[in-house]
C-alpha cells in the first residue's frame, strides 16, 4: 500500500513525522514524501526534509495524508497542490490529515459534508467549508480520518494502523515506540489548561489566525463557485 504524505514549505514537522514513525513500522506500507520538486523542503522551524517523489511521478495513494503548519495558509490557494490532492483522492482508500492539514483537504473540497478535527486554534474554520468540526484527538468519518494538533499525529497513525492491520499489530507498534504519554504538566488543550493561559495563547495567535481566516474565507468562496 502506498502512503502519500504531502510535504510543503513551513509545515510542522511533527504533524508529518509522528504518523511517519507509525507507518514505517508496517512492512505493507510504502511511504512517499511528496512535493512539487525533489529539492529539500524546510519546515516552520528550519528542519530540512527531502522529498522522495514529486507530483509528476508520485504513485497512486492508498493512504493520502496532509500535515499542517503555517505553510498550510498558502496551500489553500495553491491550485497545483489542490489539484494534485483531488486527483489522488479519486483512487485513495483513505483521505487523512493532522492539525491544519484538514483545512487544506477542505479547501480541495475533500471534506465537504464530513466530520473532521483540526488544531484547537483553528477548528472553527472547518465549518466555512461545510465540514462539521469535532474537537477530538482523532475523528473518523467513513474513509476520512483526521488528527487534531501536532502531537495527535501519533494517535492518528496508531488508530489508522489498528483499522487496517488490527489492534494487536498496532499495539505492538505502540509498545516498540514506547508511546506511553506521561506529560510533565496538564493543560495541553484548551479543555485542561487554565482559562487565563488559553486567553493569553489566543491573544498571541490573533494576528496569525486573522491571516489564516482571511485565506480560509477566500478558499471557501472559491470552492463554492
Amino acid at each position: 500500500m502506498n502512503v502519500v504524505m504531502l510535504l510543503f514549505p513551513r509545515l510542522t514537522q511533527l504533524d508529518l513525522t509522528g504518523p511517519f514513525e507509525v507507518f514505517t513500522r508496517f512492512k505493507e506500507l510504502q511511504v512517499h514524501l511528496v512535493w512539487k520538486s525533489r529539492d529539500p523542503v524546510t519546515d516552520a522551524s528550519g528542519l530540512r526534509i527531502l522529498p522522495t517523489a514529486t507530483f509528476a511521478d508520485c504513485p497512486q495513494a492508498d493512504i493520502l495524508f496532509v500535515p499542517g503548519g503555517p505553510g498550510q495558509i498558502a496551500l489553500m490557494e495553491d491550485d497545483e497542490t489542490l489539484d494534485f490532492l483531488r486527483r489522488q483522492a479519486v483512487g485513495a482508500r483513505w483521505i487523512t490529515s493532522v492539525c491544519t492539514g484538514s483545512l487544506v483537504l477542505a479547501a480541495a473540497g475533500l471534506l465537504t459534508g464530513h466530520k473532521a478535527t483540526c488544531h484547537w486554534s483553528s477548528i472553527d474554520q472547518l465549518a466555512l467549508f461545510g465540514v462539521e468540526p469535532v474537537a477530538r484527538r482523532v475523528v473518523m468519518d467513513g474513509n476520512r480520518v483526521s488528527g487534531a494538533g501536532v502531537t495527535s499525529g501519533i494517535d492518528f497513525g496508531l488508530t489508522l494502523a489498528s483499522i487496517i492491520f488490527g489492534e494487536e499489530r498496532a499495539r505492538h507498534a505502540q509498545l516498540f515506540m514506547e508511546y506511553d504519554p506521561e506529560p510533565p504538566f496538564t493543560g495541553g488543550s484548551p479543555a485542561s489548561a487554565p482559562p487565563d493561559m488559553v486567553a493569553e495563547a489566543r491573544e498571541r495567535l490573533k494576528p496569525f489566525l486573522a491571516e489564516r481566516l482571511a485565506v480560509t474565507e477566500r478558499a471557501a468562496a472559491a470552492l463554492r463557485r
